[in-house]
């Protein structure tokens, strides 16, 4: 009955052994690169970008270019003519008299209205929220893949408590099968100890698929098949401590979210200007060449060519337009409202969130401590527990009890580092520092690209 466990967990070792010499090493920053490089969503924030620089170069030209049209013409006549003069009673008829025109039209026009200077400032606001509205989505693609990766990292550290806890029943199970062989023990003794290493081996063949979702996580992040396989870093390494006072100041400065809904404010600002500057008198200018020729077989005029430049120019002044115009003011003043009201309440979120996020990492650090201590008592125990039961001075309940005990240790001192980190991650991310914290600064390069 020996054989059989043995079997399984030496095929179970060999498997993954052989899994994991075959995977390509792959480390945060290179992870947080090929997302950046491969993720979708990043890839439509940049192309946003382009169809605002788009807008923001057509409206120049809408506003302070131009426009030249050119017309070229012909046309061809033959019809039948009856012409009487004064000075000639009778009749003139000419069939199938012949006539051609032809015309040639250049016409440029330039109209200046005084909001353009506004709506070049509006456009240029919008251009930077779309550039921010891209590093938000950058800055959450970091985030998360750190995230996935550090959670791959943490579940490869449970299947490594979870072997240890296997050797562990395995241990018992040879102790206990020798025990029972020799007479020293009961089979019940035997069997349990059978029962607990299987269930052991389940809850380790269960970790397998654990780590397999959170592989297909982070590929999926990166935008890569599920079927890609790689090796990461077995440690999750935890950062210099974080000042609170510190993130706040350069959460109010750095947060992309922060700053986008400070550029929409100033948007809502400069579209009541821009209505209200719409009330002052718009210059249009206007000039033209042209060259036209006429010929005809009938009539006194044979040939008429005009040849030269027209030019002129006007200035409007809208009187009255409904009311509507002053409508539109009073929605734009409304918007602005609802626009510093947005800002005042994100402020506020932000600033609870930093807090939060806080609490949560002060609380982490302090419980690590614990389990920590935890952990080295736990392991103590469990190693007093399995001499005494080789020996034969303590139950097979005493020994599984410091088992599971020091199986439940390790868990929560690892969880507790992840958490840290997790906590350091979202904290980076609201501060406006996550490209810091993982000592990679890609964001310029994926914009410029």
């Amino acid at each position: 009955m020996k054989k059989i466990p043995l079997a399984i967990l030496s095929f179970l070792f060999a498997t993954f052994s052989l899994v994991a010499q075959d995977q390509e090493a792959l480390n945060l920053e290179k992870a947080i690169q090929l997302g950046l490089e491969n993720n979708f969503e990043v890839k439509i924030a940049v192309e946003n970008i382009s169809l605002t620089d788009y807008d923001l170069k057509i409206g120049v030209g809408d506003l302070f270019m131009p426009s030249l049209d050119a017309t070229y013409s012909r046309s061809f006549g033959t019809e039948d003519v009856e012409q009487t003069f004064i000075n000639d009673p009778e009749p003139r008829v000419i069939d199938g008299a012949k006539s051609r025109t032809e015309n040639f039209t250049m016409a440029a026009i330039y109209g200046f209205r005084p909001e353009s200077f506004v709506v070049m400032k509006r456009l240029g606001q919008l251009n930077e929220i779309s550039e921010l509205d891209a590093k938000v989505i950058i800055e959450n693609t970091v985030a998360n893949i750190s995230s996935a990766y550090y959670r791959l990292v943490l579940e490869l550290q449970r299947y490594q408590v979870l072997e240890r806890t296997l050797e562990l029943s395995q241990s018992r199970l040879d102790i206990a099968q020798a025990q029972y062989e020799l007479g020293g023990a009961g089979r019940r003794d035997f069997l349990t100890a059978e029962v607990d290493y299987y269930s052991d081996l389940t809850l380790l063949t269960a970790q397998e698929q654990v780590i397999n979702n959170a592989r297909v996580n982070l590929n999926q992040l990166m935008a890569l098949g599920p079927e890609n396989d790689f090796a990461v870093k077995d440690t999750i390494l935890i950062g210099e401590p974080l000042n609170l006072m510190e993130l706040q100041e350069n959460a109010f400065v750095e947060n992309k979210q922060l700053l986008i809904i400070q550029r929409q404010e100033n948007v809502a600002y400069l579209q009541e200007k821009e209505l209200r500057t719409s009330r002052l008198p718009v210059l249009n200018l206007n000039g033209s060449y042209v060259n036209n020729t006429f010929n005809s077989d009938a009539g006194f005029l044979i040939q008429n060519q005009r040849q030269g430049f027209n030019f002129g120019g006007n200035v409007t002044v809208n009187l009255f337009s409904g009311l509507t115009l002053n409508r539109r003011i009073q929605s734009a003043k409304v918007q602005q409202k609802i626009t510093q009201y947005a800002l005042d309440q994100y402020e506020v979120q932000l600033s609870s969130d930093i807090q939060r996020s806080f609490n949560t990492y002060e609380t982490n650090k302090a419980l690590l401590e614990i389990e920590k201590k935890n952990y080295e008592v736990a392991k103590e125990n469990t190693e007093l527990a399995l001499e005494r039961f080789r020996l034969g001075i303590s139950s097979y309940l005493e020994f599984r009890d410091a088992q599971v005990n020091l199986l439940s240790a390790e868990n929560r001192l690892i969880t507790s580092i992840f958490n840290i980190k997790e906590q350091e991650i979202e904290l980076m991310r609201l501060s406006g520092k996550i490209f810091f914290a993982n000592s990679f600064e890609p964001l310029d390069g994926v914009l410029a690209n």
